[in-house]
């Protein structure tokens, strides 16, 4: 009879326990449907305040097609500015500080009080085995953590460098979480005609990103998420 107590106890706490976990699951799943669904919508109760913006910059090309972008924005209202790129990118935030100090000079505005540059470990270096590239993987998710927490902005701005995809995926977990509502805009490149670059496919394929722009109509028609805006560079 003990035997038979046991077994009932122990099949009635699994049952329990699967219960629970899918409870757990489920309430996750809303949750993630709530965050997709009202991604995109602007926040009308901060319509006029400045709003914290991390830029995530890249090598190459993505670097000089996010600085145009940045030309054109209106300072006040996304301030303060936190310029991120990866460790080993030189260049990126040398021009950022250069367009900050121009920015500086007009308004009589000290840089450190508008802007910040931070660099990110990379997750995996141009033809660094795929191996290797696990660890280095698990370091830059937990540096992009910690940079996350610190910041903590309102709004990212992305168009391509595959340094934003750890920090895109973690923004997105603290909406879930309830940690922190970061509206994520991607603009992808010019250079992409037909086809997304992998880090734009990934943030629309996931539903990660607020709003995804892109510069041909025809890559619109194949993502009909995405948002044709014509070509800003």
């Amino acid at each position: 009879m003990e035997n038979g107590n046991g077994c009932c106890f122990s099949s009635v706490s699994s049952i329990a326990t699967l219960s629970s976990v899918a409870v757990v699951v489920i309430l996750i799943l809303i949750r993630v449907l709530h965050v997709i669904y009202c991604s995109g919508r602007p926040l009308s109760k901060r319509a006029s305040k400045p709003v914290s913006t991390l830029i995530i910059l890249g090598s190459g090309g993505h670097t000089a097609e996010m600085l145009n972008l940045l030309a054109v924005l209106q300072k006040d209202r996304f301030n303060p500015r936190y310029y991120i790129a990866a460790a080993t990118d030189n260049m990126s935030l040398q021009k950022a500080m250069m367009l900050e100090n121009s920015l500086a000079s007009e308004s009589r505005i000290k840089v450190a009080d508008t802007a910040q540059f931070m660099k990110i470990y990379r997750s995996r270096e141009v033809g660094q085995s795929y191996i290797t590239s696990v660890w280095t993987t698990l370091i830059a998710t937990v540096h992009a953590l910690w940079l996350m927490i610190k910041i903590r902005p309102e709004v990212i701005l992305c168009n391509g460098p595959g340094t934003c995809i750890p920090l895109c995926v973690i923004a997105f977990i603290f909406k879930v979480l309830g940690i922190r509502w970061s509206s994520i805009f991607y603009v992808e490149s010019i250079a992409r005609v037909r086809r997304l670059s992998l880090s734009g496919l990934l943030l629309y394929k996931l539903w990660m990103a607020d709003q995804l722009f892109v510069q041909w109509p025809q890559l619109q028609q194949q993502y009909p998420r995405a948002t044709y805006v014509g070509r800003l560079m």
